[in-house]
């Protein structure tokens, strides 16, 4: 077993593991909530500063930006697990070398991503039905948002290099110090300067610049075989097929997930800005509450990695009880925060009783009910951790995108309601949750017994 200098790593394969798991996972939940918090600054300012129609500008580019994001984004999933395993079963040179591999994946992903942006922007928003008033002003924030592509993408892969040791506390200050410029400038450059849209994604995309040069620093300063350096940049084909066989179903996953509430997005903007508006603001939290889920899962496919390299078959069943019942009371308790001081906590974000009044909607017929994605989210962590990552990806497409899909041309035509619509959350859910565990529990069965 290789041992890490860092003091910053969890040793994942001895001892407790409740006390690592929240260790791990908390610092990770905190990072990307202030992520969102900060970027949902950008909706809050501008939604307290400007007008409904800049607010909705801001908040209808959520969706359209995520498509593509998270494709990427999934490769690196991919990357934590695949060097995971290699810290798991003490292969030090092949740490190094997947560890380049992964940030030069990541430079790469940025420039692609960056020509997308700026290539697609008008059509997608136009093809999403985004409301007049509002269309000029959410190009412009898509196109500056996708500037800071590269800068996001290095941050992303070089955090999962440090969680792929149990450091989720380092990416933490990254964002912190990334965040808090976010919010000051946004401040300055939409009250001082009036700059509206284009002030707070020129102030999103410099917080992001921060963030990844501060993830880089740290690499660039880390202990062999983690330690980065520009002149060692590799793409191998080994590292590259391992971390896009874990990674590119996770990513698919997420992008169709954009997808599905792209049409959702589309729906929601065909009632108006101000449902638009509304619903930026509360999406806002199921961001937040989501990220509590998914650092739970990130927990769950790390510590899984690494015990499944070394073939510690029982702690990885520990690994996903621990983890998925964390899971649920964190949030739960997220959840019922999100619905009782609902009224006061969208309050932050907007004003007008009409845009606070849909808010409260999607807060009560979606955000309440979002732990129940622990149920298929951590169940599909575990199968990636264990080198099965198509399978959940199938059935998030099915039960999550599709469903979501049909429901708006079938249900949401029929009723046309925007609480109607938001109900296809909770639905799509609880169904993909019980094709997850089933297939979950008999592959652990056979995986486990035949290894």
């Amino acid at each position: 077993m290789l041992k890490l200098n860092s003091h910053k790593n969890i040793d994942m394969l001895n001892g407790s593991l409740l006390d690592k798991i929240l260790w791990f996972a908390i610092p990770l939940a905190a990072s990307m909530m202030l992520q969102q918090l900060f970027n949902s600054a950008d909706v809050a300012v501008v939604g307290r500063f400007d007008s409904p129609q800049a607010m909705a500008a801001v908040g209808s580019n959520s969706q359209a930006i995520n498509l593509m994001v998270n494709l990427f984004v999934g490769l690196s999933v991919g990357a934590n697990v695949v060097i995971a395993r290699y810290i798991g079963s003490g292969r030090q040179s092949k740490i190094h070398e997947a560890v380049h591999t992964a940030i030069a994946l990541a430079l790469i992903s940025g420039v692609i991503l960056l020509i997308w942006g700026l290539s697609v922007a008008r059509v997608m928003l136009v093809l999403m039905n985004t409301p007049d008033d509002v269309l000029e002003p959410a190009v412009l924030y898509f196109r500056l948002y996708f500037l800071g592509m590269p800068f996001i993408m290095l941050y992303n892969f070089g955090a999962a290099v440090l969680r792929s040791t149990g450091d989720s506390e380092r990416p933490l200050w990254c964002l912190v110090v990334g965040g808090v410029v976010n919010v000051i400038l946004n401040l300055i450059l939409v009250i001082i300067f009036k700059l509206s849209v284009a002030g707070v994604a020129i102030a999103t995309v410099t917080s992001n610049i921060i963030s990844a040069v501060m993830i880089m620093r740290y690499l660039i300063k880390e202990d062999e075989p983690l330690k980065f350096s520009f002149k060692n940049l590799i793409l191998k084909r080994e590292y590259v097929l391992g971390m896009i066989k874990i990674g590119l179903p996770a990513g698919l996953q997420g992008m169709l997930f954009s997808i599905s509430n792209i049409c959702i997005q589309t729906a929601i903007n065909s009632l108006g800005s101000y449902v638009s508006a509304g619903s930026a603001a509360a999406l806002n939290f199921d961001f937040i509450v989501f990220f509590i889920v998914n650092a739970f899962t990130q927990a769950a496919v790390t510590f899984t990695s690494q015990n499944f390299g070394a073939g510690n078959f029982k702690r990885c069943i520990k690994v996903y009880r621990l983890s998925m019942i964390c899971g649920l009371l964190f949030t739960g308790a997220a959840c019922l925060i999100c619905a009782v001081w609902r009224t006061e906590i969208l309050s932050l974000y907007s004003r007008d009783p009409v845009v606070l009044k849909y808010a409260e909607i999607r807060m009560l017929h979606a955000v309440a009910f979002l732990w129940l994605c622990n149920l298929y989210e951590i169940s599909g962590g575990c199968l990636r951790g264990m080198g099965y990552s198509v399978l959940p990806a199938v059935f998030v497409l099915t039960g999550c995108c599709l469903l979501r899909i049909i429901w708006v041309f079938t249900v949401f035509k029929y009723f046309n309601s925007f609480s109607f619509l938001m109900d296809v959350y909770p639905v799509s859910w609880i169904l993909t949750s019980i094709a997850t565990l089933i297939a979950y529990y008999k592959i652990r069965r056979e995986v486990f017994v035949n290894a």
